[in-house]
């Protein structure tokens, strides 16, 4: 049995839009979640409590890598 498999991403994180606070991110097993920077790394520890979430074999971003879309409290 090799050990050479290539590891797929346990998260992704889709596409960066400025129309929203949230970006989209997958959990593997259990689905896409809109989710705000704050909660984004709690959420991650929640699902893969050992998983680093700067690995970037487990953790995919789609673009923009640690960027949010800017939002201000009060605003829809």
């Amino acid at each position: 049995m090799s050990t050479d498999t290539p590891q797929k991403p346990l998260v992704e994180i889709a596409g960066f839009r400025t129309d929203s606070r949230y970006r989209l991110v997958h959990f593997e097993g259990a689905g896409w979640e809109p989710l705000a920077p704050e909660e984004f790394e709690p959420r991650l520890h929640q699902l893969f409590p050992d998983l680093d979430p700067h690995d970037p074999v487990r953790v995919h971003w789609e673009d923009r890598p640690w960027e949010w879309p800017a939002w201000h409290p009060g605003e829809a």
